[in-house]
Formats: structure tokens, C-alpha cells, sequence
């Protein structure tokens, strides 16, 4: 079983016991957060799809962490002219793990 949910505007395919990386949410590290906009669920070949959302249906989620990203580096330059220019950027990321998929 699994679902396609959206969760601060990203969309994602999740299963059952999976840990997936998502932009920063609200809540504390070990809290549950239940995820109401699910966009599409496959129960064993049974697909419900939603107009935009599935109703009834909801995904319970715990947040295992808080943390940063990757550094990515952002490099600009104009040829001839002498314009560099170098940015660093880190995402805030929150660590969440799909405890169960409720469909009613």
C-alpha cells in the first residue's frame, strides 16, 4: 500500500515504516503529525484518486529530526566584465517517518 501525498509543497510517494526527507514542518522531534492532503492511495490495485484530495483518508507521520541539508554552492559570472559572484545555501530539512496509511 502506498499513497502520494503532499506535504509542504512537495509531493511525495510514501510507504508504510519509511523515513523520507521534507522541507522544515512545525512540531517537536517524536511528535505525530497527520498528513490530510493525499493526492492518490494503490491498496493492493485498488487506486483512489483524488479530486484534487482523497477524502476520508489520512496519513500519520512522526518526526524523527530537525537538521540541515547539503551545502550547495551558487556560482555567477559574467565573461569579460569581472563579476563573480559566490553563495552558499543550506536547506532546512525535517526527517519524518509514515507510521500508517488510514483509509476510511
Amino acid at each position: 500500500m502506498y499513497a502520494i501525498v503532499d506535504i509542504a509543497g512537495q509531493q511525495l510517494k510514501v510507504e508504510k515504516d519509511k523515513k523520507y526527507f521534507v522541507n522544515r514542518l512545525q512540531g517537536e522531534e517524536g511528535s505525530e503529525i497527520d498528513i490530510d492532503k493525499v493526492l492518490l492511495v494503490d491498496n493492493e490495485g485498488e487506486v483512489m484518486v483524488g479530486t484534487p484530495d482523497v477524502t476520508g483518508t489520512v496519513v500519520k507521520a512522526k518526526i524523527l529530526s530537525h537538521l540541515k541539508g547539503d551545502k550547495v554552492m551558487v556560482f555567477k559570472k559574467k565573461r569579460r566584465k569581472g563579476y563573480q559572484k559566490l553563495n552558499g545555501h543550506r536547506q532546512f530539512l525535517t526527517r519524518i517517518q509514515i507510521e500508517d496509511i488510514v483509509t476510511k
